[in-house]
């Protein structure tokens, strides 16, 4: 279980908040790059660690992230004109450009020439820097003064025909998300059927190590011969995973408030193009990725119909949910145990081994950042990291024998 205080220390990410503060000092995504396809093209609402924001390319393909309210009479600049390299809200006609800077007030054109450059630094619009990579728009939310490059997350370096990334609204804070992400022992059941022969061989060791780029879990199941099998997966801070799986996978969990996450997932392979085998499973919402409702970023299952649960299905035996694909199943129970789980009323068992210790770290991560302590994942080559399956010897500690196959400059097992 895990009190009240630490929970909320752990799940609250709006402004003011030690979580929200935490993950405004790394690079966020905030929509693909195609939903803002052109210059000038229409703005995009977008909400993102409990702040209402709007997206736009500009005249000359700059992007930028303000927030939604202009500073004058604070009417949504959602509404607003994208023209001549600045977004003009419609109420007053004040323009502003992608670093918030007023730019046009053409409402009180009886004011000097001094008066007017006085008052439009007074009306700078609050802005968020952005980048593109990986054909996603990232945003930087916190001090100036500390922000990071931004990291080598492997799939955002690889051109657009070796990868595949799709997203979808979670309807659950994020935490939920990530922890469901790092556990193991769901994917015997959860993502199973009644005859997986898997349910028989249950992992019996589970090590978290905390690293220079967030953390490693591995899963251990020990074998007769005296060899260990595990299975890594990495957590690249604060919210992304990189999954053990062929092709390569990854998650990244956004907070869009307490109670909401956009979850993104990306297939991807490091050396050559994704086939349309690679993504068939992926392309028929049966992997991680689920069918959205065209035009959104909701799931066609989603919480509202129960997730289209087949009972037939799951009284079959060939499916252990009778939810259609790993991401459906994944977010069905995630959302199910509330918004907000409550960690209090939870029993926890020795197959939580590796929750407990994930959710240790990430309270000592707060520790470390309010005492002005480094945070992982600041050095971009940090992240040139890996998930994989490898084997090691009975007696081997995890922390040394997986130095070998995380790096990515060193051969990966799973490969």
């Amino acid at each position: 279980m895990l009190p009240h205080d630490e929970n909320d220390l752990l799940t609250r990410v709006g402004p003011g908040t030690a979580m929200g503060a935490l993950m405004r000092r790394y690079w966020i995504p905030v929509a693909f790059s195609q939903a803002i396809a052109k210059p000038d093209s229409v703005p995009v609402r977008v909400r993102l660690l409990g702040e209402n924001l709007v997206l736009f390319r500009d005249t000359q393909g700059r992007v930028g992230l303000l927030d939604e309210k202009c500073p004058h009479r604070t009417a949504s600049l959602f509404f607003g004109r994208n023209e001549e390299s600045g977004l003009r809200c419609v109420y007053h006609g004040i323009k502003f450009d992608v670093d918030g800077n007023c730019v046009d007030l053409p409402c009180v054109p009886q004011m000097s020439d001094a008066r007017r450059a006085n008052v439009q630094k007074q009306l700078n619009a609050k802005s968020y820097p952005c980048l593109e990579r990986g054909d996603v728009v990232w945003t930087y939310m916190g001090p100036a003064e500390h922000k990071p490059k931004f990291p080598e997350l492997e799939w955002t370096l690889l051109p657009a025909s070796q990868r595949y990334a799709t997203r979808h609204i979670q309807e659950c804070n994020w935490l939920q998300a990530l922890e469901g992400g790092f556990d193991a022992t769901h994917l015997t059941f959860l993502h199973g059927g009644e005859s997986d022969a898997s349910r028989k061989i249950v992992a019996t060791l589970y090590e978290v190590i905390p690293t220079d780029f967030g953390f490693v879990v591995g899963t251990g199941r020990e074998r007769n011969d005296g060899i260990v099998m595990w299975n890594m997966n990495v957590m690249l801070s604060p919210f992304h995973k990189i999954i053990s799986s062929l092709p390569h996978a990854a998650h990244v969990w956004a907070p869009i408030d307490d109670e909401t996450t956009m979850l993104y997932s990306v297939d991807f392979h490091p050396s050559r193009p994704l086939t349309e085998q690679d993504l068939a499973r992926s392309k028929a919402g049966l992997g991680i990725h689920t069918e959205n409702i065209p035009g959104t970023d909701r799931a066609v299952r989603n919480r509202s119909n129960d997730y289209l649960i087949d009972r037939a299905l799951q009284a079959s035996g060939a499916s252990y949910t009778g939810m259609k694909g790993f991401g459906t199943q994944d977010c069905g129970i995630q959302e199910s145990m509330g918004p907000i789980a409550d960690r209090s009323r939870e029993h926890l068992l020795a197959c939580d081994a590796a929750i407990v210790k994930i959710r240790r770290l990430l309270l000592q991560m707060l520790k470390d950042h309010a005492a002005g302590k480094p945070l992982p994942g600041m050095n971009p080559a940090s992240y040139r990291v890996r998930s994989g399956r490898f084997e090691a010897k009975n007696g081997i500690p995890f922390a040394e024998a997986m130095e070998q196959y995380v790096r990515r400059d060193t051969p990966i097992a799973a490969e």
